[in-house]
């Protein structure tokens, strides 16, 4: 069966890379907690018990699209519509068409800044592998208005990062559970890395440090990756508790 995704494609870098992955879902966990329909994740009550472990499971689902077969995959999409759906009914109102889109534009960008921050800026046919493939899921989620190019999706991702954000009680709460599931420093860590990624309009709403001093020391990434010590970083950098569930998200290419 046809991959969703090309075995050469630089999405299956980006989603294959671990390290990539954390910053993804690190830059996307400091804008979502400012969108106006971030009371849908409070909605079940599953995120602020457990925003670590819901972040792993987010993270998987993605992953598994990304790598399944192309039948695989939009069967994937199909099943994370009908969880949504499910949601929906037992509010008793929809998840607005544009928060969809969000998130969509969200795993886009991010999955773009945590690459280049880490590696190196994609080229122009790589950011169009990269918006076509999450293009594709928001079509098999049935999301609406979606730009059919990259060159579309830039000035409708800057008009709904003006208009969709807002700092909140919501937000305030998700960020004290941040702290209290890493701990003081690993979450001063979390929002240095976060100031680093996200666009200025999100680090002025969350007070993120405009100079983050994470950013002076990012050669020793590379540095850790050509001594091979990675694992090492990883076990100084995160809870040991994730430890395993992190390495796991290594996907290499055979």
């Amino acid at each position: 069966m046809p991959p969703f995704v090309p075995h050469n494609s630089i999405v299956r870098r980006i989603w294959g890379d671990a390290d990539v992955i954390l910053l993804i879902f690190a830059g996307s966990a400091a804008e979502f907690a400012l969108n106006k329909a971030v009371d849908w994740l409070f909605f079940t009550g599953k995120l602020p018990a457990d925003p670590i472990g819901r972040l792993f499971s987010t993270v998987q689902y993605a992953q598994q699209i990304v790598f399944s077969s192309d039948a695989e995959a939009r069967q994937a999409v199909g099943r994370m519509a009908s969880i949504h759906a499910g949601v929906e009914n037992k509010r008793g109102y929809a998840i607005p068409d544009w928060a969809y889109r969000d998130v969509l534009y969200m795993l886009i960008d991010y999955s773009e800044r945590a690459y280049t921050l880490l590696h190196r800026p994609l080229t122009n046919a790589e950011r169009t592998e990269l918006f076509d493939t999450f293009s594709q899921v928001g079509i098999g989620m049935g999301v609406p208005n979606l730009p059919t190019t990259y060159a579309d999706w830039l000035p409708d991702r800057m008009r709904h990062l003006d208009t969709d954000l807002a700092r909140s009680a919501f937000t305030d709460k998700l960020f004290q559970r941040y702290e209290e599931e890493l701990g003081s420093w690993r979450y001063n860590l979390l929002r240095q890395a976060q100031a680093l990624l996200v666009p200025d309009h999100v680090r002025q709403l969350l007070d993120l440090p405009a100079r983050p001093l994470l950013a002076k020391t990012l050669w020793l990434y590379g540095l850790a990756n050509a001594l091979q010590l990675r694992s090492v970083m990883q076990r100084v950098l995160l809870p040991t508790a994730y430890l395993s569930r992190i390495q796991a998200l290594e996907v290499k290419e055979k």
